[in-house]
């Protein structure tokens, strides 16, 4: 029961923070997530809301990385599991089982896509300024992996674009 509180500070707080940066015009790029034991980016302006997982109903004769859906406000949205699609779409192996309590970011309406990405954490809201370094994704990785980015404790940030990954047809494709 605590962390559910827990997790709904951290959500209130950045929420909070994204609409003041947004507001403000501040140079807040991405929201920052950990799945499957990695780093991962994800650009604001692509990123919608952040919601616990909840009242997840599978569907069935779906691939394993496909979750199911859950209603959040009233839409149905299709849940992704972001690690284990990851894995099978050539971007690295899921290194850490998924947590037990789970969140869920879905994309920004403007894509309109109603998906939610299945993350393990969340991990606040990231300028570049938190780097010291980036470099670009290697050329075998999936065609939604943006820069590769190095914070000053040397931690490794995979950016996704949002928009490419809603675009491609190995995700739009859930059936098994």
């Amino acid at each position: 029961m605590a962390n559910r509180e827990a997790l709904r500070e951290l959500q209130a707080r950045l929420a909070s923070r994204l609409q003041a940066a947004r507001a403000e015009g501040m140079s807040v790029a991405w929201l920052a997530v950990r799945a499957g034991g990695r780093n991962y980016l994800f650009p604001l302006g692509q990123s919608g809301e952040i919601v616990p997982l909840t009242q997840l109903q599978a569907v069935p004769y779906s691939l394993d990385w496909f979750r199911g859906v859950v209603n959040i406000r009233g839409g149905l949205f299709g849940v992704v599991d972001l690690a284990g699609f990851i894995a099978i779409s050539g971007g690295g192996v899921r290194e850490e089982p998924a947590v037990a309590e789970p969140s869920v970011v879905t994309l920004n309406a403007l894509l309109e896509v109603n998906c939610a990405l299945q993350v393990d954490a969340l991990s606040g809201l990231r300028g570049p300024d938190a780097f010291v370094s980036s470099k670009p994704a290697p050329g075998d990785a999936p065609v939604y992996f943006g820069n590769q980015f190095f914070d000053a404790a040397g931690d490794q940030w995979q950016e996704i674009n949002l928009r490419t990954l809603s675009q491609t047809p190995q995700f739009l494709s859930i059936s098994a």
